[in-house]
């Protein structure tokens, strides 16, 4: 191209330099141009039609040798222009590959990501680290953060990691449109939404088959990462299960039998806090997904549609934080003393078809009402060493109620369903005890006017 430009101004040049001569010529030749002085200006122009002859003589000569030299010129351009080569045409990079999602072998355990779902606490280490630790395989177990509100400090502790963690980050960082009512409450908005996009990302873009979700202030048991590998089967063969949480909400230290921290139960209430689920059950709720109070939208019976959820005898998670947008709410009553479960149980080499909808009511339901019952100042004052298990009995809302408070039990319901709560039942240890609070026998469904 630079030789095209240069070929290009040196014909100009000679142009503009061959009318020059041109002009010099002529006017340098004897009698050829008179001047206004010129006597042939005068009365006395006999001479002039025989020199303008002559002019426009000269003149035709000296433009066919212009037009000539033109000519050469043009010839010249075209004759360079076939000899430079043409630029190198760049080969078209292929189309990147999309990324590749972990996979494991045949006979292998399914990948199985940790969604783990951050926002401003840089704490996020203390969740990460315990995580990283009881991890039994990288590739098995991706951990992928996914961070809201741009906290740059938080992020920096999240990229510390480097390539342990996948980092994502939800774009959109600006308040959701809440009802005035509701102003109070953006951060359960910004939290729903983020959930959304984080989820959205692991089933869609990542196109992962199962997930386990945590939140950046939970801590991890050492089997956190071996009771969700065991209990995955169950939730792909059982479509009367939707979720398993590794959190027991009455998993204060008197509450469980942390002797039996291999057993597990089914749970009509959604426990969230460490949970698992499917990407056909995203598939279900993305569509409808609620702007805010995810979890307790989670608990309506809309969502729920008579599934449960497996959750343990002994928490596999542990929250460290207190403050958020609840306001520590429950947290000094009853979060803060939940035991987080410390020696390892082999749950991949247990049988736990017991949790399958058919033969755990079978079994459970038998347990429960095969118990003798009795009140509530005999299970207080007796010390219940080496006796068996007994049964509470309440008979409606209030009932129940002041049985759970005089227990330490959280006493809240959700669309009328107790927390831990399994068919109405809860299961507890008070003083040694087993204790099932349960209503009575002919019991035909939670009564959603209850919360």
């Amino acid at each position: 191209m630079l030789k095209k430009s240069s070929l290009a101004l040196l014909g100009a040049a000679l142009f503009l330099a061959w009318n020059g001569l041109l002009l010099l010529f002529l006017w340098s030749r004897p009698g050829s141009l008179p001047s206004p002085q010129h006597p042939q200006f005068g009365p006395d122009s006999r001479l002039l039609p025989a020199q303008l002859l002559q002019l426009a003589q000269d003149a035709e000569a000296e433009l066919r040798l212009q037009r000539d030299l033109l000519l050469q010129i043009q010839q010249l351009g075209r004759l360079q222009r076939h000899r430079t080569p043409k630029p190198a045409q760049k080969t078209p990079k292929p189309p990147e590959k999309p990324a590749q999602i972990p996979t494991t072998g045949a006979g292998e355990p399914p990948v199985l990501p940790v969604l783990v779902l951050a926002c401003d606490r840089s704490s996020v280490r203390r969740c990460l680290d315990k995580i990283l630790r009881y991890r039994p395989s990288a590739r098995r177990f991706p951990v992928i953060v996914s961070q809201d509100c741009g906290h740059a400090e938080t992020a920096a502790v999240i990229a510390s990691y480097g390539a342990a963690v996948a980092h994502i980050r939800q774009p959109d960082l600006s308040d959701v449109p809440v009802p005035p009512e509701h102003r109070k409450f953006q951060g359960y908005y910004k939290i729903s939404r983020h959930y959304r996009w984080a989820l959205g990302q692991v089933f869609r873009t990542f196109r992962y088959r199962a997930a386990i979700v945590v939140e950046d202030d939970l801590e991890v048991a050492p089997d956190f990462f071996e009771y969700f590998q065991a209990v995955l089967p169950l939730l792909q063969e059982d479509r009367s299960l939707w979720c398993a949480s590794a959190w027991n909400d009455n998993g204060k230290e008197g509450l469980v039998d942390a002797g039996r921290a291999e057993l597990l139960y089914r749970t009509d209430f959604f426990p969230g806090l460490g949970w698992l689920l499917l990407a056909e059950l995203w598939d279900e709720l993305e569509p409808k997904w609620p702007p805010a109070f995810w979890d307790d939208w989670m608990r309506q019976p809309e969502q729920r549609r008579g599934r449960a959820c497996v959750r343990p005898e002994v928490s596999r998670t542990m929250t460290f934080g207190r403050k958020g947008v609840s306001h520590g709410q429950f947290y000094d009553q009853y979060l803060k003393f939940i035991k987080l479960n410390d020696r390892f149980v082999p749950f991949t080499q247990m049988d736990l078809s017991y949790l399958k909808k058919d033969e755990y009511e079978r079994f459970f339901l038998q347990q429960v009402y095969s118990a003798p019952e009795i009140h509530l100042e005999e299970l207080q004052k007796d010390s219940g060493r080496d006796l068996g298990a007994v049964r509470l009995q309440y008979r409606g809302r209030d009932s129940f109620k002041a049985l759970a408070k005089a227990l330490g039990l959280m006493d809240d319901l959700k669309s009328g369903v107790p927390r831990a709560g399994y068919r109405g039942v809860v299961s507890f240890v008070c003083r040694g005890r087993r204790v099932f609070l349960a209503p009575p026998s002919d019991w035909t469904g939670y009564d959603p006017s209850w919360s």
